[in-house]
């Protein structure tokens, strides 16, 4: 598989409505960086969520592919609450599917980890640990956030996002200390997948009521150091760390990716059913 690469960034400040907000946003901390915030949360939840639905009717069991199901509507709710309160938020009359189905692919605000190409089912788990564990910290310390909405969205995805993290931890360690190929296809899947957990806790987007994901890295290396110990996998050293997605750029299965999401509502613009 090519390396993913992150495309170069572009003048963000002569896009109009969200990108210029996240624009703005990053260098300020106050109020105006809630729109942003709670866009780019949206963002990595809807990406997720189409990449574990690419699962369905391709699982390698029956059992997982109803929970793999699960998970992504799971996120695919945690994402329809996000983007509907970013719109509100943004005020340029905006709803969830707006934002889902008529951005352009500079304009979206996720990390590059959620939309990395799952070659390989050891990369799904891969992914669903390092980001289920990354969610289930940052959600669990949004539901006191003193932002009503927010809190309220995040206590149910806290409860969400610890079963996510549990079914990735369950599928680690089965495949980690499993057969000699199950542990090589595990341990390639988290060495591929390591650089881009960095981009996770980048400060992101500070304002009143929103929790800093910088400061959770040290909870969750703790968690995540545990179950590679546990599942006989080895720590991927630290170095290269690709980021740029909260700034719109991404890799370069990211557009093929949002072709697909986005294909009914651009080709039948307006349709109802």
């Amino acid at each position: 598989m090519n390396e993913p690469t992150a495309a170069p960034a572009g003048p963000d400040a002569a896009r109009p409505g969200v990108g210029n907000l996240l624009a703005e946003d990053t260098r300020n901390a106050g109020e105006p960086g809630l729109p942003g915030y709670v866009l780019g949360l949206g963002d990595d939840a809807l990406i997720a969520a189409q990449r574990v639905a690419e699962w369905c009717a391709r699982a390698p069991q029956l059992e997982e592919d109803v929970a793999l199901a699960n998970i992504a509507l799971d996120l695919l709710g945690q994402a329809r609450a996000l983007l509907s309160y970013a719109g509100e938020l943004e005020g340029l009359g905006r709803d969830e599917d707006a934002l889902a189905y008529t951005r352009d692919e500079r304009d979206f605000r996720n990390v590059q980890l959620v939309e990395l190409p799952d070659r390989d089912f050891a990369v799904t788990v891969a992914k669903m640990l390092f980001f289920g564990v990354y969610q289930h910290l940052l959600y669990t310390a949004l539901s006191s956030s003193a932002d009503g909405r927010l809190a309220g969205i995040a206590a149910k995805a806290a409860k969400e996002t610890a079963y996510h993290a549990d079914h990735a931890v369950t599928w680690t360690l089965r495949l980690g200390d499993g057969t000699a190929e199950s542990h090589r296809r595990m341990q390639d899947a988290v060495d591929e997948v390591w650089p881009f957990t960095h981009e996770l806790f980048e400060p992101f987007a500070p304002a009143p009521g929103t929790v800093d994901p910088a400061g959770l890295r040290g909870a969750w290396l703790e968690t995540v150091e545990r179950v590679l110990h546990e599942a006989t996998l080895r720590r991927p050293e630290d170095g290269w760390a690709p980021a740029g997605g909260r700034r719109g750029a991404h890799t370069e299965a990211f557009g093929h990716l949002l072709a697909e999401l986005q294909y009914v509502h651009r080709a039948h613009p307006g349709a109802r059913w």
